[in-house]
C-alpha cells in the first residue's frame, strides 16, 4: 500500500473545495433535494436513492460531501414507507436526472453535462438505481451496502456494461440483508466489491430514523467517512477521468480500512438472523 493512496483517502474524507448550495426538486415537480457546487458549467451529476424507511435527510452529510467535490447531487424523497415501490423509486431517480440535465440550476450559473451522469443508492436505493440504470445509460454506478429488491437487481445486472463500485459492510456482507455478492458477480461491466472493515449495512444512515425502533444499529462515523471517500474517489476516476484517483477503481490497489472481495469465491456459511430488517419490506411485498 503506497503512501499516496493513504494520502488520497485522507484527503477525500474531508470536504472538497466547493461551497455547497441546496435546492428543492419539488419546484420542478419531483419531491426531493438537490445539492450543487456554488457554480460551474458542464458538471457531473449523481442521482441518489435512499434506503428503506429513510429519507434524504438521513444522508445530508453524504450528499453535501459529494457536492463539495464538484458533483450535482439529486435525491428523490419518495417511497419512504414500510412497503415501498422499488420501481417507483427508480422512476424518480430518472426524473431527478432529467431535471438536472434539462434546466440551469441555481441562478443559471450551474449546468450538468449529459454524458457525465451516475446512479448511486444505499440499501434498497441501490437496487432501485440498478432498475433505473437498466432503463437509461449512465457513465458510472455505485451500490452502497445494497439490499434485495423486487425485481431483483442481480437479474438486471448482466445487461449493464457500465463500471460499478459495490461497497458492503464486513460484518454483514454475507447476511440476507445484503445482495452484494450476487450483484457484483452478475454485473455485465467492470465491477469492484469492497467491504469496509467493521461496518454494517446501515452504518452510513445519519440522524434519527424509523429503523431504530426495529433494532437497527447506530450511525457509524468511521464507516460514513470511508464510504464517502471511496465513492468520491471512484466517481472522480470513472465519471471525470481524473487519473489521480485511478487506485479507487483498480482491483490491485490496497485501500486502508477496506478489503477487495472476489464475489465468485466460496463464502463461509454464517448463521442467518431470524428476521433481517433490510429485507422486511421485500418479504411484505410477496
Amino acid at each position: 500500500m503506497s503512501a499516496s493512496v493513504k494520502s488520497l483517502l485522507s484527503t477525500l474524507t474531508s470536504r472538497g473545495p466547493h461551497r455547497v448550495l441546496r435546492g428543492n426538486l419539488a419546484i420542478a415537480g419531483q419531491p426531493g433535494v438537490v445539492y450543487t457546487p456554488e457554480s460551474g458549467l458542464g458538471l457531473p451529476a449523481v442521482a441518489f436513492g435512499h434506503g428503506w424507511l429513510t429519507g434524504v435527510g438521513n444522508y445530508r452529510d453524504l450528499l453535501q460531501h459529494l457536492a463539495s467535490w464538484g458533483f450535482v447531487v439529486a435525491a428523490p424523497d419518495t417511497e419512504r414507507g414500510p412497503i415501498p415501490s422499488h420501481l417507483g423509486l427508480a422512476t424518480d431517480l430518472l426524473t431527478s436526472l432529467d431535471i438536472c440535465t434539462g434546466v440551469r440550476l441555481g441562478d443559471g450559473e450551474i449546468s450538468v453535462h449529459p454524458d457525465k451522469l451516475a446512479l448511486v443508492g444505499h440499501g434498497m436505493g441501490a437496487g432501485a438505481a440498478v432498475i433505473a440504470a437498466a432503463q437509461r445509460k449512465v457513465a458510472a454506478f455505485a451500490a452502497l451496502y445494497p439490499a434485495p429488491t423486487a425485481p431483483a437487481a442481480e437479474t438486471l445486472a448482466p445487461d449493464l456494461d457500465i463500471p460499478a463500485l459495490v461497497v458492503a459492510g464486513a460484518t454483514d456482507v454475507s447476511s440476507v440483508s445484503s445482495n452484494a455478492f450476487p450483484l457484483t458477480a452478475a454485473w455485465g461491466g467492470d465491477a469492484l466489491l469492497r467491504t469496509v472493515d467493521g461496518a454494517s449495512h446501515n452504518g452510513i444512515i445519519e440522524g434519527r430514523r424509523a429503523l431504530a425502533a426495529l433494532g437497527a444499529g447506530k450511525h457509524e462515523a468511521k464507516t460514513a467517512r470511508t464510504t464517502r471517500a471511496l465513492l468520491v474517489g471512484y466517481l472522480n476516476y470513472t465519471l471525470l477521468g481524473d487519473k489521480t484517483y485511478r487506485p479507487f477503481a483498480d482491483p490491485e490497489t490496497v485501500i486502508p480500512h477496506t478489503q477487495l472481495v472476489d464475489p465468485n469465491a466460496p463464502q463461509e456459511e454464517e448463521e442467518r438472523p431470524k428476521l433481517s430488517i433490510g429485507t422486511l419490506a421485500h418479504l411484505l411485498r410477496k
